[in-house]
């Protein structure tokens, strides 16, 4: 990627009339100058403040005296050298109407010296051409015509013969990269310099021109010659493309002052419309704050989206008229000029893979590739393989099918057609197999016999009885785990009673004041004081009222509960049961 920012020359137009003041010289850094200065009017009375000297700065100023060798020289020469390296280019002229743009892109008719930059432009490109004949090139050319925000293919064949309102408009049409397409811009392919030439003369044939009190020829439109250049090198399937512009802006002017009406007023409006548009775009790429770029209010700045901006090396040259009536439109032009000096951009090298190019390359790589085969087997190998061939292919798989070894080998010759056509009959021999193989089940001998109506009802009644006995089976345990879920209700029932229990029994004690010792209990697994008064001894035939297991159902719950479970402490060789009866009686 090459960062740079657009050059910019000026240029004076020779004349024979009156100049303004204006003088050449260099800055501290040795940048070339020009300066204009006004006196003040003394019409405008004692105190004036307006501004008397401006001065701008160029890459270059160029003199009434200089020739168009040396504007080519300087101005396009480099962005051409860059083209053939693979980067965009643009070159155009700016400035008012009459003050020498089109003599300096396309040039004179009167004389050999004088041609224009784009003429030299296509002498200068085949002659590089020549220079190196180990590189492919291409050229292309088109031409566009913008008339009042309409778009014209100057190289049609029907511009000279048809209206200009009965021409197809070129149109705009932008991707989803951003990038600008024109519909109906005819792309012309040249093979020499005479080619090339004979379509710029077509084209400037049909431009639109009138006479202007500024201009005897003045030019009514924007054109823009687009020469797309490509170049690769033998077997190389790189291909750099390029796009040069060459812009021929049509000239601003001021309606008071040219005075003119009708339809050359109306030509002039979309004019200076148009340049106005061009202006903003400057600007607001000249701001680094703007995140917005009015490139689409006009075709113009559209179309010219690369060359300013984006991915193009651009250089302007400004025209200027040095006439003293023409001054103050001479220094609008070089303002302009510094505002395009502030744009940035960034070219980068275009280089894309043709696939033409690659699969040509490769269709060539597979046909050196048999011819060699050929060689070293001795016989030459069609397309397709032969009806023989494919026969014997169909026996090998059906004998490697049958062969129930488990070291059986499929044996196919080196050969990828051979291969591949073995494993289309296996897999169709696998989708025509019975659903039976599927499950695990043996295959008859031959996988394509059907099953006979004996064996499909002998599988269906098999299949019957499993089912039969696979529902039985269900049964019984849904069964069996009912019987547990009812077990687990009348042990969870047992449980909360026996808490309860113990809980009022606790409740009866602690309000008589009793120390509890309890027994072990089987299903609340602690020990009873009967239990503990024994000794730890249980006897198994005792009543189930000394153990605390039942309680008797004439008996209260808190007096049964006192006395099958508490027996009173401090009172040293009584009984246990009389224990509890006196403490009861009590």
């Amino acid at each position: 990627m090459v960062k740079s920012g657009i050059k910019i020359f000026a240029r004076f137009r020779p004349t024979k009339k009156a100049t303004g003041l204006y003088s050449l010289g260099e800055a501290s850094d040795s940048t070339p100058t020009v300066s204009f200065t006004i006196p003040r009017s003394e019409a405008s009375g004692a105190v004036n403040n307006k501004k008397e000297l401006y001065s701008f700065r160029f890459n270059r100023v160029f003199e009434q005296s200089t020739k168009q060798d040396e504007i080519f020289e300087v101005v396009a020469q480099g962005v051409i050298d860059n083209c053939l390296e693979g980067y965009n280019g643009t070159i155009f002229a700016y400035g008012q109407t009459g003050s020498g743009k089109t003599f300096t892109i396309t040039g004179g008719a009167e004389r050999y010296s004088d041609r224009g930059i784009i003429p030299r432009t296509l002498s200068y490109l085949f002659q590089q051409y020549e220079k190196s004949p180990g590189t492919i090139y291409t050229t292309h050319v088109s031409y566009l015509e913008i008339y009042n925000e309409s778009g014209y293919d100057l190289l049609d064949p029907k511009h000279e013969a048809s209206r200009l309102e009965d021409l197809p408009k070129v149109s705009l049409l932008e991707d989803s990269d951003g990038n600008i397409h024109l519909k109906n811009l005819s792309l012309h392919q040249t093979t020499n310099e005479e080619e090339a030439l004979n379509w710029l003369f077509l084209g400037d044939t049909n431009r639109m021109i009138a006479e202007t009190p500024m201009n005897m020829a003045s030019t009514r439109s924007h054109c823009i010659f687009t020469i797309h250049i490509g170049s690769r090198e033998p077997g190389s399937d790189v291909i750099r493309k390029a796009k040069l512009h060459l812009v021929d802006l049509a000239g601003s002017e001021r309606v008071s002052k040219s005075g003119v009406g009708g339809m050359l007023l109306a030509e002039a409006k979309y004019i200076n419309l148009s340049l106005h548009f061009l202006e903003q775009v400057i600007v607001a790429l000249s701001e680094k704050s703007r995140s917005h770029i009015p490139y689409r209010n006009s075709m113009m700045t559209s179309v010219l989206r690369d060359s300013l901006g984006g991915n193009c090396m651009t250089t302007m040259i400004a025209t200027c008229s040095v006439e003293k009536k023409n001054i103050d439109e001479t220094i609008s032009t070089c303002r302009f000029a510094q505002r395009v000096a502030l744009v940035k951009n960034e070219a980068v090298l275009n280089e894309e893979l043709d696939p033409k190019l690659v699969v040509s390359r490769l269709k060539q790589q597979v046909q050196e590739l048999k011819e060699e085969l050929a060689m070293a087997t001795g016989e030459e190998r069609s397309e397709e393989l032969s009806q023989e061939e494919r026969d014997k292919c169909q026996e090998l798989v059906e004998s490697y099918l049958q062969d129930t070894s488990p070291e059986a080998r499929l044996m196919v010759e080196g050969d990828m057609r051979k291969i591949q056509l073995c494993f289309q009959i296996m897999k169709a021999k696998i989708l025509e197999r019975p659903p039976d193989s599927a499950k695990g089940r043996p295959p008859s001998a031959n996988a394509g016999d059907q099953p006979s109506a004996e064996q499909e009802e002998t599988r269906g009644e098999a299949e019957s009885k499993e089912m039969v006995a696979s529902e039985a089976e269900l049964l019984r345990l849904r069964e069996l785990m009912k019987q547990r879920d009812d077990e687990i209700s009348i042990l969870l029932k047992m449980l909360k009673q026996e808490k309860r229990r113990s809980a009022e029994a606790e409740s009866a004690l602690k309000n008589a004041g009793l120390e509890i010792k309890r027994a072990h209990s089987p299903i609340l697994g602690r020990v009873s004081p009967l239990h503990a008064a024994d000794g730890g001894r249980h006897d198994p035939e005792r009543p189930s009222t000394e153990a605390g297991h039942v309680l008797p159902s004439n008996s209260s719950p808190g007096a049964a509960s006192a006395s099958a479970y508490v027996s009173v402490s401090g009172v040293p060789g009584e009984g246990t049961s009389g224990g509890s009866a006196g403490r009861g009686g009590e």
